[in-house]
């Protein structure tokens, strides 16, 4: 997998335009002048996770010993029904579980930008292709501060695009999911067929 095909993958599965309300619900209650600190601190928390799971998570996987073919099939079946959610939304964040007060790395850091997909997509490509960690690691980077940047602009994108835009946006960066994960899906199923 190139470098621009894994930014675009995380970036998708990252989905910071159907997070711009997420973001804009959780911070309503911040004082303006402390939202922008708040969103940059989440940002980095979910960096970090997000690292940790890129160097960890290879070696998790490999503890289970499964084999290319199956991270191949397994990455796209997830990113399809990533794909799918994003396309067919069931449903978002309950905001009434969460605490009082400003955030601290629930739900912002995690699961809205270092989310159980985003996750799951980063360990099976370095599963995947251990050879391309670094690779991988500058595509992650990449969709993190893209993702970043629209997060931190959440306010002005909100008021350009109104609520219709965002909808649509998700949408197609969902379409674009879809189209990825059968190309991942059909790669794990030749190198099955090539294997057995």
């Amino acid at each position: 997998m190139d470098l621009v095909t894994a930014f675009l993958t995380i970036l998708f599965v990252m989905d910071p335009i159907g997070n711009v309300p997420i973001f804009l619900s959780v911070l309503k209650d911040v004082p303006e002048q402390r939202r922008m600190r708040v969103i940059v601190r989440e940002l980095f928390f979910a960096l970090l996770i997000l690292i940790l799971f890129l160097f960890g998570g290879a070696w998790f996987l490999d503890l289970l010993q499964l084999k290319q073919e199956s991270i191949s099939i397994a990455g796209g079946i997830i990113l399809f029904i990533i794909g799918l959610r994003m396309i067919f939304p069931m449903g978002g964040l309950n905001m009434d579980d969460l605490p009082e007060g400003e955030p601290f790395l629930v739900p912002l850091a995690t699961p809205c930008v270092a989310g159980p997909s985003t996750l799951a997509v980063v360990m099976l490509f370095v599963h995947k292709n251990p050879d391309q960690t670094l690779q991988f690691g500058l595509a992650l980077f990449g969709a993190w501060l893209v993702s970043s940047l629209i997060l931190a602009s959440s306010p002005l994108l909100f008021r350009v695009l109104g609520r219709r835009g965002l909808i649509a946006a998700e949408r197609l960066m969902g379409m674009l999911l879809v189209i990825i994960s059968v190309q991942m899906f059909f790669d794990g199923i030749d190198r099955f067929l090539a294997g057995g």
